[in-house]
């Protein structure tokens, strides 16, 4: 577990990216859709279809899904709405995917990540058959269940470096077993740093621009850990 283990985990974390975070800050879109999947019953979720499309789609408009050469900026916020009835159908069969974080990745719940993550892709990109669905996919599942890392580029730049004695710089190009098995290593070898985050850092409430008390998931902190290391190494 050595080979995954970093000393830079709460310095990128804290200092190059929760302090961004801020009630307008952008950052701050993760919190309010966490907060209003997590919260939500099934019922409350299919109360306001059109609210919750709108939620998960400003969450991923912050997160630079609706940039210009996105195909969902061709798309209106109707566009959600399968998915958004998906979501309501794993509240109402009281999925596990809701239970799945870091910890306890194993056989089981990694084949639930990508059995969900499949059902999400074809409901959100519909007739596009492009392979742009990894970095959106994850983002949804990061925002809705907390289960998964988002794999943008800069996440996944910063865990082909630290998995490249693993396979090379090839990893982390997709959303399989292999990879996920090395987020719960990377897990297991900095599992007591990430606890004491996680233990720092709630959510921010829409309502007060306070700190609630959910914490983010162990996939979240390793997402901003990827993210920020990737994000300022570059620039």
């Amino acid at each position: 577990m050595n080979d995954y283990k970093v000393n830079d985990l709460q310095d990128i974390v804290l200092n190059l990216f929760h302090k961004e975070c801020t009630p307008i800050h952008r950052y701050a879109s993760f919190d309010y859709c966490f907060n209003y999947f997590q919260e939500s019953t099934a019922e409350l979720l299919e109360a306001d279809i059109e609210k919750s499309c709108l939620e998960l789609a400003f969450y991923l408009a912050s997160w630079g899904m609706l940039r210009g050469s996105s195909f969902l900026l061709q798309k209106s916020v109707k566009h959600y709405e399968p998915l958004i009835k998906y979501i309501i159908q794993l509240k109402k069969d009281n999925h596990n995917i809701w239970n799945i974080d870091a910890h306890n990745y194993n056989n089981n719940s990694i084949q639930t990540i990508l059995e969900v993550y499949k059902n999400i892709t074809s409901l959100i990109m519909g007739n596009d058959k492009s392979n742009r669905h990894l970095v959106l996919t994850t983002k949804i599942m990061l925002g809705v269940f907390g289960c998964v890392p988002a794999f943008d580029q800069y996440f996944t730049n910063t865990f082909r470096e630290i998995c490249k004695n693993f396979h090379g710089k090839n990893g982390f190009r997709s959303v399989n077993k292999n990879n996920l098995k090395h987020i719960k290593n990377f897990y297991e070898a900095n599992k007591e740093v990430i606890e004491i985050l996680r233990n720092k850092i709630h959510t921010l409430d829409f309502n007060t621009g306070d700190f609630t008390q959910r914490k983010y998931t162990r996939a979240k902190i390793i997402d901003m850990y990827g993210f920020a290391k990737g994000f300022y190494k570059e620039y």
